[in-house]
């Protein structure tokens, strides 16, 4: 039931978070020109009706559509949705979530009646008049049907939240909101349900405490004030400030859910917390222009408007107040009864997992008629290349047929049949090429579903015949002369290694024998030794920093290779890598690194260097060796 809830709910809110970026700005707008708002300005205010009406509603239902049925899909439902906004009074912002899926089913499920009927040359002027013809009748049902089913359905909702505001009834919802965040519920209860009602009482009002029931970060936050001060436990303890950070001003709530879940008596104190601010904000009519995502005490007060600042910081620091006195009382009378920090971590891991949809182990692979194998991290820069490059070293004697290759999850190429990745991006991977199977682990090196996956492929081996082997040599040929990972690249031509150009990396770039020290301070030393040896500028540490968040870098063996996010790659100068070798390692989750390979890649240079630390890791005996050597001449010979 609940796996069934999380994904519809998934599903609402991924039609709106990808437009959150159109709500914020027209939370501005509103916040900042309208009669009331801090810049009143009528010619500048006047931007914001149609935002509303029009631009939230077909950015909503081009999404689902999309969700749906790609590009097709997309365009259908924004024509479709015209008819939605047209026939009736409210803002159609729910009605888009309706309009836009079915949209994009009625499309895919044409596409296949006709898929193989259409006569040669045909293809261009049929697939344009049947999104006009069908998103033409569809717009015409949202006008006479959808739309005014849905006014209806607003119209109750909009009385229902009246009727809690004005008996004081609406700090109940927080009973519900807390848990049903830690359960990963969140997104689809912000995005899914309070923003599009949030966004109706602010299009007539300016604002709406709508926005304020789930981001509020005072009730996160008293957990973890709690934490820092009354945990026992040193790690816990230690851990605690750092979170503290992240979730008040990074707005990632997220932080403070294994907090909860080490003690889950403590999910009492958010409860709490949230109800009193809640209450507040009813009894002073607080509310803010425009949805706050995330939910960090920054977005939180950019969306307060003028005359609420003040009563909007109150009641996030009631919430915190309230949250932390309660979390500290439960931590003093349950100090005994608590699981670590790791196995409430690992316990949150697998909530998300269920919450994503995702499978917690991988299925079985089909080997079928596999050729492409691709390896898949959040960049496709670093990680994703040293799994491919050791997994095609390993199997290239047994499947020369096959092609092992590496990219960004959001940019795996469509011929693939295989996509390996962390578990965690499974959700992105299977968005990105539903056609291939889905392998997930937990770092690219030394897992066990990766003996599966070559146990899989090398049982046997798919007889080719003269034609199939020729396609298959083909593909090889290309991929040696295109693919990312370098060893591949290497092997179509010996004068690469002689070429001076390439990246070589020296002495200055290595530092043996540090003392161990926590994972986010071996990342930020990583970070400044390319920013000392010119790779990057100060803030790519930063960006690694955050990219560890997302997925992490540990690699196995005893290696991590950290580096910045996708987005932050204007960042960097030119390629290189530093390697901090820690003898004593470095915690990176519940495993040691003891070699910290630092990267900053542009284009696809940095990877020859890649390409040698998986050389190494074939040599156990020389990895064992790297981990713990003090001869920099020792390393520099294995890595150049």
């Amino acid at each position: 039931m609940k796996n069934a809830v999380s994904r519809f709910g998934k599903f609402l809110s991924g039609m709106v978070m990808p437009n959150i970026g159109a709500f914020i700005a027209w939370g501005f707008l509103t916040a900042l020109f309208i009669e009331a708002g801090w810049f009143p300005n009528e010619k500048l205010a006047s931007m914001v009706s149609p935002m509303l009406t029009y631009l939230l509603p077909i950015l909503i239902a081009g999404q689902g559509g999309k969700m749906i049925a790609g590009d097709r899909g997309r365009v259908i439902a924004a024509i479709a949705v015209v008819g939605c906004i047209c026939g009736s009074d409210y803002t159609m912002l729910m009605g888009a979530m309706v309009m836009g899926p079915l949209a994009g089913w009625v499309i895919k499920q044409f596409d296949k009646k006709v898929e193989g009927h259409i006569p040669a040359g045909f293809e261009m002027l049929i697939n344009n008049f049947s999104i006009g013809i069908l998103g033409m009748l569809l717009a015409i049902l949202g006008y006479y049907v959808i739309g005014p089913f849905m006014t209806a359905i607003l119209t109750v909702l909009t009385a229902g939240v009246d009727f809690l505001v004005a008996h004081s009834l609406l700090p109940l919802v927080s009973i519900f909101i807390e848990p049903a965040k830690v359960l990963f519920l969140n997104n689809a209860i912000n995005h899914g349900i309070f923003s599009p009602i949030g966004a109706s009482q602010a299009a007539e009002t300016g604002r709406s405490i709508m926005y304020m029931l789930e981001a509020n970060p005072g009730p996160g936050l008293g957990v973890l004030l709690a934490y820092c001060f009354f945990c026992k436990d040193d790690t816990t303890r230690q851990s605690a400030p750092g979170a503290v950070i992240i979730h008040l001003l990074g707005g990632i709530h997220e932080i403070y859910f294994p907090y909860i879940l080490m003690n889950p008596v403590i999910i009492i104190a958010p409860i709490v917390g949230n109800f009193c601010a809640i209450l507040f904000y009813s009894m002073t009519g607080a509310g803010l222009s425009g949805p706050a995502s995330p939910g960090s005490i920054i977005a939180y007060m950019a969306m307060a408007p003028r005359d609420s600042i003040l009563t909007v910081l109150l009641g996030v620091v009631i919430a915190g107040a309230v949250s932390f006195i309660l979390s500290s009382v439960i931590l003093k009378a349950t100090s005994g009864h608590t699981k670590s920090l790791t196995d409430a971590q690992n316990e949150m891991k697998e909530m998300k997992a269920q919450a994503k949809g995702e499978i917690p182990e991988p299925t079985a692979v089909n080997v079928g008629q596999i050729r492409k194998i691709v390896f898949a991290c959040d960049a496709g820069m670093g990680s994703s290349a040293m799994g491919a490059t050791k997994f095609h070293n390993r199997i290239k004697a047994e499947r020369p047929d096959l092609t092992v290759t590496n990219s960004s999850v959001d940019t795996i190429p469509a011929d693939a049949d295989v996509v390996v990745c962390q578990r965690v991006l499974a959700d992105r991977a299977a968005k990105c090429a539903p056609q291939a199977q889905l392998v997930t682990l937990d770092n690219f090196l030394a897992d066990p579903h990766l003996d599966a996956l070559y146990n899989a492929l090398t049982s046997t081996t798919p007889a080719l015949d003269a034609k199939a082997e020729a396609a298959a040599n083909e593909e090889i040929v290309s991929d040696l002369r295109n693919a990312a990972v370098a060893p591949l690249a290497a092997a179509v031509t010996e004068a690469s290694k002689a070429n001076d150009s390439v990246m070589k990396i020296q002495a200055e770039d290595i530092q043996l024998g540090l003392p161990s020290v926590t994972k986010e301070e071996a990342i930020r030393a990583a970070g400044a030794l390319l920013a000392k040896r010119g790779y990057v500028d100060d803030s790519y540490a930063d960006a690694m920093v955050e990219r560890e968040k997302l997925v992490s870098t540990y690699m196995g063996m005893g290696v991590a290779i950290p580096h910045g996010t996708s987005q932050k790659k204007g960042t960097v100068k030119k390629s290189g890598v530093v390697l901090l070798q820690y003898p004593q390692g470095v915690d990176f989750g519940d495993e040691k690194a003891y070699l910290v390979f630092g990267i900053a890649g542009v284009g696809n240079d940095h990877l020859d260097l890649l390409g040698n630390v998986c050389e190494i890791l074939e040599d156990e005996d020389a990895l064992e060796q790297l981990k713990t050597t003090s001869d920099m001449n020792y390393v520099l010979e294995h890595l150049q």
